[in-house]
């Protein structure tokens, strides 16, 4: 093959390899900046898992549970001669 005919081959070549390693370092920003995003959804998303754990633990500790059957549900605790033992 003559010089004539690889340089415009070796042209085309090599500008196609730019535009490539172009576009593939934009995709790698992309993604990056994605990622970046992902992880701070991640982290927002376990404080929130954290806070719901601790409110959940709060409205089921003993006392919050008696004060929410007494106040909202009227129920009190039965005298002992109320109380019925039931034996499987």
């Amino acid at each position: 093959m003559s010089a004539r005919v690889v340089m415009p081959v070796l042209g085309v070549a090599l500008l196609g390899a730019a535009i490539a390693v172009v576009w593939s370092k934009h995709e790698q920003r992309s993604l990056f900046i994605e990622l970046q995003r992902l992880h701070a959804e991640r982290d927002r998303l376990e404080i929130e898992w954290g806070q719901l754990k601790l409110e959940q633990s709060a409205f089921a500790m003993h006392g919050r549970v008696e004060q929410t059957a007494r106040v909202n549900l009227q129920m009190v605790v039965p005298r002992p001669d109320e109380v019925r033992i039931v034996k499987p």
